[in-house]
């Protein structure tokens, strides 16, 4: 997706930094496609953007983020980098304690029979209670599902409070396990609560009967002085009624509950007991949605230093994925309130400053510098985070590689393979690229002469630093910044991160596809993104990011053969795509099929298109598009849909370099390559080519053909299985030698059938 400046005026707040923390951990992968993120609404929410408004820091171009994977795999650990749909609403899903847990979705997993809702909606009273007590866990937690008159039978406000009642006089005499049943009252109060949430048309209101009785109950197990053991039986029914504080939204009236936790808390606490504590994270987060439970803060400033005091005692525990990490974040939402904020302030200083920002600590270090640059805007200089952005580039980003004049790599963790893959991926697009637009250079006045490719390791590592490094949103799979092209010295730049979930493969997501919009925007488009956006231009923009990095990768286009095939758009509606008015299947499935049907069908009026655009003429363009062409090819287009959709979309263009011009058929040149190279089992092919000084990157690949051939490449020599410096044996043909900073003058490299070989292709490219 190709970037855009914005004004300060015009940013909003990055999506969900800090105010939410879900845990949406997102990948992505170098030659991976575009992701088209099943959605319907617009892409211009999609593509705002943050820029930095604080103090000394200038704002940030414009940029169009890139979708996130629709696989992206699920992380454990605080990301501050979702939203959450906060208003406080019940968690779902129940166990009482981590062990019971997993014996309740064994028991969950038993046939409907095995739990029969009728007890629970057909009793009242005592015979309620009853049947709450002698149910399993497994049988309550089915009771979350429930809707219509089993909701309402099961969890109208009489019910819930006899059920409360009940758990306030098993209180009395609680013995610090569930062999009074405890827990079963405590489970299904919860499940109440939540059903209650998200159908309350249908349960009913639940009014001060209910709050009377939930707050006797808590009151009463809370005091009951086994509620304190440190055991795991006790610890089991502790973790639920904690979780029980937020679903009742009493959070303000246990403060002190939750302060004694974090109090009494040591590293020793496991199993459940650590749970009831690291629950603790959801009453103190969604508390701070409730007014009262602010005030009550205010009122005992040593809440707050309970907080910091268990994040400091506790540090030795930081990971990332541990409970201190996921409370010790929720300190920066006391900076994020008025009442708090001077409470919060110290606190978050002294935490960002005392850990470390990257590392096992990163994850704390980076919420709170979150919430003290968003939230308490202007005090960078109290915070010591002014510099941070320049500070955190060679923290994080310790890998930095050149693959020419033109292309810099900035990278978490990349081997020299893939960062040699990689520049090979972007270097041969770049021919590519050329062979389907023919420009003829630059437009006028583009200076992005460069373009830096910086890979976070995964989405996580993304979301934790790009937003501070780059001050950009950080809520989608990366993001390419054109900037301003006019401006001497302007840099522009792909930020994006490893597809981890794809592992051991590597890869960056949509690589090839942002890599097209940097060529498109410094070869195609005149000026800067919003010039470009002057009349909708984003079928081609997005169309034919997909086109090249479908086309190039040699990948096939399942998406949009499948949305070929239901022809539901003309193509005259298409040349109207703007971010506004198309989810991301029209902006991309249909811009790359819109796309690929004008380069085959209609290449001269694709010529005529980027002449205009070339040099700024959006008005002309436009013209051409709807009037000119208008519906006239509306007709055709269905019909080449209609067989696209069948899988017959036409020839590709392949990505091949020219064939090598020296009449010695064993010597190659820059760009060049040679067909039907063989030999027989046991024997070379050998081959020589003459560098320049100063090639920085020599890259040889093979492919095609039969048999079985390697590769090996010897430098100054001839080379051969005794003598070489570098080498690729895989099965088959698909061989790649990547040499960095070769000699000047005369170098060697030769195929050895492994097995007799021919018809393979060779070709060879350096920079």
């Amino acid at each position: 997706m190709r970037p855009f400046r914005i004004t300060t005026a015009q940013a909003r707040r990055l999506p969900a930094l800090g105010a939410a923390f879900f845990l949406a951990l997102g990948l992505f992968a170098p030659q991976a496609h575009a992701a088209t993120a099943d959605s319907t609404t617009t892409l211009k929410a999609q593509a705002q953007a943050q820029a930095q408004t604080q103090t000394g820091k200038a704002a940030t171009p414009r940029s169009v983020p890139v979708p996130k994977s629709p696989d992206t795999p699920k992380d454990d650990r605080p990301l501050p980098a979702d939203q959450q749909a906060k208003a406080t609403a019940p968690a779902a899903g129940s166990a009482t304690g981590a062990h019971a847990a997993k014996a309740a979705k064994q028991l969950s997993a038993a046939p409907a029979a095995a739990c029969n809702v009728s007890a629970f909606t057909g009793s009242t009273g005592a015979a309620l209670v009853q049947q709450v007590k002698a149910a399993d866990l497994g049988c309550i937690n089915t009771l979350y599902n429930l809707t219509g008159d089993d909701a309402k039978g099961a969890f109208n406000e009489a019910q819930m409070a006899t059920v409360a009642n009940a758990l306030r006089d098993v209180s009395a005499a609680y013995p610090g396990d569930d062999s009074t049943s405890a827990g079963q009252l405590v489970v299904y109060l919860r499940a109440g609560y939540y059903v209650q949430w998200n159908h309350a048309d249908v349960v009913g209101t639940y009014g001060t009967t209910l709050q009377t009785a939930i707050r006797g109950a808590l009151d009463g197990f809370f005091a009951a002085p086994h509620s304190k053991d440190v055991t795991e039986a006790n610890g089991a029914t502790l973790a639920e009624a904690v979780t029980l504080i937020d679903s009742a939204q009493e959070n303000a009236r246990y403060t002190g509950v939750v302060k004694g936790l974090l109090n009494d808390y040591t590293g020793s606490w496991t199993g459940s007991m650590a749970d009831a504590v690291g629950n603790t994270k959801t009453v103190i987060e969604r508390g701070f949605d409730l007014p009262a439970f602010t005030a009550a803060l205010q009122a005992d400033p040593s809440f707050a230093t309970a907080m910091a005091s268990f994040v400091t005692r506790n540090g030795s525990q930081l990971n990332g994925s541990d409970l201190v990490t996921s409370i010790g974040i929720q300190i920066g939402n006391l900076v994020a309130n008025d009442v708090t904020k001077a409470q919060g302030r110290p606190i978050v200083k002294d935490l960002i400053n005392r850990y470390p920002l990257v590392g096992a600590t990163g994850p704390l270090t980076m919420n709170l510098v979150w919430f003290a640059e968003k939230k308490d805007t202007g005090n960078c200089s109290y915070y010591g985070t002014c510099d941070l952005p320049a500070r955190l580039v060679p923290l994080v980003l310790t890998v930095d590689h050149t693959c020419n004049a033109n292309l810099r790599i900035r990278a978490q963790d990349m081997t020299a393979q893939q960062l040699a893959d990689t520049c090979t991926s972007l270097i041969n697009e770049d021919q590519f690229f050329h062979q389907v637009v023919k420009d003829k250079g630059p437009v006028a006045n583009d200076n992005n002469t460069s373009l830096e490719v910086v890979v976070f390791d995964d989405y996580y590592e993304y979301s934790l630093y790009a937003w501070e490094m780059y001050g950009i949103a950080v809520d989608n799979g990366g993001m390419y910044e054109e900037g301003d092209p006019a401006k001497a010295g302007n840099q522009a730049r792909f930020i994006a991160h490893e597809a981890s979930w794809l592992r051991p493969a590597f890869q960056i997501w949509n690589l090839n596809h942002e890599y097209t919009h940097y060529l498109d925007g410094r070869y195609d488009f005149y000026g800067d993104f919003d010039a470009g956006m002057t009349t909708p231009t984003v079928w081609w923009v997005e169309g034919l990011a997909e086109y090249v990095s479908y086309s190039y990768r040699g990948v096939h286009y399942d998406d949009a053969v499948a949305q070929a095939a239901k022809g539901t758009y003309a193509l005259s509606t298409l040349f109207d795509n703007t971010y506004d008015n198309s989810d991301s299947t029209k902006v991309y499935n249909w811009g790359y099929l819109a796309v690929r049907y004008m380069l085959q069908s209609h290449p001269q009026d694709v010529d005529a298109l980027l002449a205009k655009y070339r040099v700024g003429d959006w008005n002309g363009a436009r013209t051409l598009l709807k009037t000119t062409i208008g519906t006239s090819y509306d007709a055709d287009f269905a019909a080449w849909l209609k067989a696209c959709g069948a899988d017959n979309c036409g020839s590709l263009p392949t990505s091949q370099a020219p064939l090598c011009t020296a009449a010695d058929t064993r010597q190659y040149d820059k760009n060049c390559r040679r067909d039907g190279v063989a030999a027989t089992t046991g024997n070379y092919s050998y081959n020589f080519l003459n560098l320049p000084a100063g090639v920085k990157q020599l890259t040889i690949t093979t492919s095609g053909g039969t048999g079985n051939a390697d590769l090996y490449y010897n430098g100054g020599a001839w080379a051969t299985t005794g003598s070489n410096l570098a080498k690729s044996t895989n099965s088959g043909n698909g061989e790649t030698l990547t040499i960095t900073n070769p000699p000047s003058g005369w170098v060697y490299f030769s195929l050895y059938g492994q097995q007799g070989f021919g018809g393979v292709t060779v070709t060879t490219t350096y920079n």
